[in-house]
């Protein structure tokens, strides 16, 4: 028994540590986006927002459904569960948590000047970066349980690779995300350096939350199907609340449509030709 414990122990420290490395990856390219703090001044052109905000909404419908929804679904036949139970159930759960966060947690989204959650004195420069950082938070959980299914499928080859796709589909749609903060913030008045740091450091929930999740996956292993499905209810619920209406935000447009599809394009191709 201690035997066995040990191995579980050490296979979850395994673990973990490859869920460091994909989250990490996330963080690396939201970090390597906060760096165009130092290379452009100038606000941002709005369609390249919108291709930005279209492309990341995109990546995340394509991973919510092959990496999550659809090895949710799986994994409950295998258990003999109807499907659509974990599936529904838990979707419903991860947006009900996202919605739970979003009205408790203080934040100003972009081009906002209403702040959201609870009543705070922080400065809008926080309350910015708060915005981004609770978005952030099912990116990490998705990888997380990624490769937490993988090791609990006897660390499936094929599975890790199929996490991997979802860890590089995430970090590219996070580059645009990292520019994406730091340049307003450096608009709000905040130094270059400090705007990337906090542009950075936005991304870094991911890397916590996927480790965490990969933890918690070794306590709750029967209900992954429903880990799975939270994921992709939280992804989901950031996907149809900001990303999408904030990429058609204006006069009438395609470009955010196009980068919706282009996303959703990428990731799709990452995710069946690699998983």
């Amino acid at each position: 028994m201690l035997y066995r414990n040990y191995d579980l122990r050490a296979g979850e420290y395994i673990d973990g540590k490859r869920a460091a490395g994909g989250t990490g990856f996330t963080f690396f390219m939201t970090a390597l986006g906060a760096s165009m703090v130092f290379f452009f001044r100038k606000k941002a052109n709005i369609n390249i927002q919108r291709i930005f905000l279209g492309f990341a909404a995109g990546v995340m419908i394509a991973a919510s459904i092959w990496s999550l929804l659809i090895p949710a679904i799986e994994e409950a036949s295998e258990k003999g569960w109807p499907g659509w139970i974990p599936a529904a159930g838990g979707l419903i759960l991860g947006a009900a948590f996202l919605i739970l966060m979003d009205s408790l947690l203080p934040h100003l989204h972009l081009g906002e000047t209403k702040p959201e959650g609870l009543s705070s004195s922080w400065k809008r420069t926080t309350l910015l970066v708060f915005a981004v950082t609770l978005h952030n938070i099912p990116e990490g959980m998705a990888v997380g349980v990624s490769f937490a299914l993988a090791a609990q499928n006897g660390h499936d080859p094929t599975m890790y690779t199929a996490a991997m796709a979802l860890a590089i589909g995430i970090g590219i749609q996070n580059f645009p995300e990292g520019a994406a903060i730091s340049l307003p913030l450096r608009q709000e008045g905040l130094s270059t350096a400090k705007s990337f740091v906090l542009g950075s450091l936005s991304g870094l929930v991911e890397l916590i939350f996927g480790v965490l999740t990969v933890l918690i996956a070794g306590f709750i292993q029967p209900l992954m199907p429903w880990l799975l499905a939270f994921a992709a209810g939280a992804m989901l619920y950031v996907v149809v609340e900001e990303l999408i209406p904030e990429a058609h935000l204006g006069e009438h447009s395609n470009i955010g449509t196009l980068g919706v599809l282009s996303g959703f394009l990428v990731m799709m191709i990452l995710d069946v030709a690699l998983g």
